[in-house]
Formats: C-alpha cells, sequence, structure tokens
C-alpha cells in the first residue's frame, strides 16, 4: 500500500511541477525513448543473471506493493506454534514428533497454522532442525551451527536478486544518456529543417535523460531497497526461531525458551509478555506449563 502510495507521489509531483511551471504534458510522452531505457534495461538484467534469480526479482516486486508477512500477528501464532510442539515434547518425548517433522503437512499442530506450510524455508528451517535433534548424538552448539549457516545461505540467495535490481537502477541514468544521444544524432540530422521540428527532437533527446535518473531514484532503487528490508526481515524472524530452538535444546522450559524468542523479535512488532502469555495459554496443556 504505501509502495503504491509513494510511487504516486514521486511521479505525482513531477509532473505536477512541470505543469506548475507551464510545461507541455505531451512532450513528455516519448515512446521510442521508453522503449530504448527499458528494453535495454531490461536486456541487460537477462544478460546478467540466471532463470532463477530472474523468477525470485519478479516474485519480490510482486511483494514489494504488499503489506509485510512479518507482523506481530505473525511473532504471536508462531510463538504459540512452537509452544504447542515444544510442550508436547515435554509430555511425550522427541520421538513424539518424528512424524511432525516428517510429515508436516499431516500434523495436527501445524496444520493450524497454514501459513507455516506454505513458507517452505521456515517449514524446513525447523522441521531439519528438529530432525537431527531427534536423531541424537548432536550436541546444541553443532545445531546452532547448522542453523546459522543455513541462514546465512539462505540470506546470501535473498541479496542475489536485489543485487541484480540494483544494477539495473545504477545502469538507468547511463541508460538514459544513450536514448539522449540517439536523439542528438537524429537532431544534427534534422538541421536546416524548421526550428518547431528542431525543438521537438532536441526535447525529445531530453526526455530520455529525464527518464532514466527518474526511473533509477524515483521507482527501481527505492523498490531494491525495499527488497532488501524484505530480506532483513526474513532474517531476523529465522533468528527468533533459531533462538527458540536453540534455548530448548540446552533444557530450558518451553515458556522460557519462548520468552527467549520474544526478546528477539524486532522492537516495532515484539509482543509484550502478557500478549504472549495469553496467547500460549489457549493451547492445550498451556496453563500447566505456563505455572511450571
Amino acid at each position: 500500500m504505501f509502495a503504491i502510495l509513494g510511487i504516486l507521489i514521486v511521479f505525482g509531483c513531477v509532473i505536477g511541477g512541470f505543469l506548475m511551471e507551464k510545461g507541455q504534458i505531451l512532450v513528455l510522452v516519448q515512446p521510442a525513448e521508453l522503449l530504448i531505457i527499458g528494453g535495454a534495461a531490461l536486456g541487460t538484467l537477462l544478460i546478467a543473471n540466471p532463470s532463477h534469480i530472474l523468477k525470485r526479482i519478479a516474485g519480490g516486486i510482486g511483494g514489494v506493493f504488499g503489506s509485510s508477512k512479518f507482523s506481530k500477528k505473525r511473532y504471536l501464532d508462531t510463538l504459540k506454534m512452537m509452544f504447542e510442539f515444544l510442550n508436547k515434547i515435554r509430555r511425550e518425548g522427541l520421538l513424539a514428533v518424528e512424524q511432525d517433522v516428517e510429515k508436516p503437512k499431516e500434523s495436527k499442530i501445524f496444520q493450524q497454522y497454514p501459513w507455516f506450510l506454505k513458507d517452505h524455508h521456515v517449514q524446513d528451517f525447523v522441521c531439519d532442525t528438529m530432525r537431527m535433534a531427534i536423531t541424537g548424538g548432536v550436541e546444541p552448539f553443532d545445531m546452532d551451527q547448522m542453523m546459522e549457516l543455513d541462514m546465512e545461505v539462505h540470506h546470501r540467495g535473498e541479496e542475489l536478486p536485489i543485487s541484480a535490481l540494483t544494477t539495473v537502477a545504477d545502469a538507468l541514468p547511463g541508460l538514459g544518456i544513450v536514448a539522449a544521444v540517439l536523439g542528438v544524432v537524429i537532431t544534427m540530422g534534422a538541421l536546416g529543417g524548421p526550428p518547431e521540428e528542431i525543438g521537438h527532437k532536441v526535447a525529445a533527446a531530453l526526455v530520455g535523460t529525464f527518464l532514466g535518473i527518474l526511473l533509477c531514484y524515483g521507482l527501481v532503487g527505492p523498490m531494491a531497497a525495499k527488497l532488501s528490508k524484505d530480506a532483513g526481515e526474513q532474517n531476523c524472524y529465522l533468528h527468533v526461531l533459531r533462538v527458540l530452538i536453540l534455548s530448548f535444546l540446552k533444557g530450558n522450559a518451553p515458556m522460557i525458551a519462548i520468552e527467549m524468542a520474544r526478546r528477539a523479535v524486532p522492537a516495532h512488532v515484539r509482543p509484550s509478555f502478557d500478549e504472549m502469555e495469553k496467547s500460549c495459554k489457549g493451547n492445550k496443556g498451556g496453563t500447566e506449563q505456563a505455572a511450571a
């Protein structure tokens, strides 16, 4: 929502200021310049990136226009889900959740949280880690190293489409100059003609530079920055899960592990202790464990 509003403000203010100075809006309508800049930018993107990065760019751009997945409710639901999951382990032992981690889509616990089953990376992060805990023989320190490595690899993968989009943004002013130079070449060929025709061609050439700079700093660059922040939010979310799981594997009670994870939640979406406790006590067995 805010991304759409921001784009409208950027283009609205630029065009509005142009009109206030008695500019002719039709002068800015230069399909040829837009084709040169947009086509060249798309071409450089295709040249520099394999298909899996292109797919992630497309998916990421769609996410720019939506709200953050990692809201306070998402964190509360996560803490609630993990509290129920850890309580089952505390009551029945690690082997009791073997089927939950092997077939999460059939788990009665995880079925209550469709967002968890749809987010394959988060699902794998939790289930693969707990699978190793069930197997046994792995020290908490080594488990922590595994989770850290998983987070690092995932975050590096998230940075690839961001880097690609940033590169395109940096190239747009240069591609605008290319369009402007081509416009000057056309203008030189029209010398000796009517002044109005020469003026129109010069204006078209300058619009190429204008579009390149505007698209760089007013659209593509901010979109890359938003993708970077989204990747950071996901990394923070995985860090919360890492703190929670590691705390439990070290022998802490489920409520202690949940509270340690709550402290790791970013401040602007962190639920209060009362909100967390109320949410967890809504689970079967939650009241008994909270009092333990």
